[in-house]
C-alpha cells in the first residue's frame, strides 16, 4: 500500500482557486433566474397541497377506525 502525500494548502490559496472556479460558472440571467424561481415557488405550492390532502384523508380513516 502506498503512502500518498498529501499537500497542506493555505486558507488563502483555497480562497483563490475557489474564486477562479467561480468565474467559470455560468450564471443566469436575471430573467431566467425569476422563471426558476417561480418554478420552484409553483412546485413547492403543489407539493403541500397534495401532502395536505393525504393528511387530512388519513385523519379522516383514522377517525372512522378508530372512532
Amino acid at each position: 500500500m502506498s503512502e500518498q502525500k498529501v499537500e497542506k494548502k493555505g486558507v488563502f490559496q483555497f480562497i483563490r482557486e475557489v474564486r477562479a472556479e467561480l468565474k467559470k460558472v455560468s450564471w443566469p440571467t436575471n430573467k431566467e433566474l425569476v422563471s426558476y424561481t417561480g418554478v420552484v415557488g409553483l412546485a413547492v405550492v403543489i407539493v403541500c397541497v397534495l401532502i395536505w390532502i393525504c393528511d387530512t384523508a388519513f385523519a379522516k380513516l383514522f377517525r372512522i377506525v378508530l372512532g
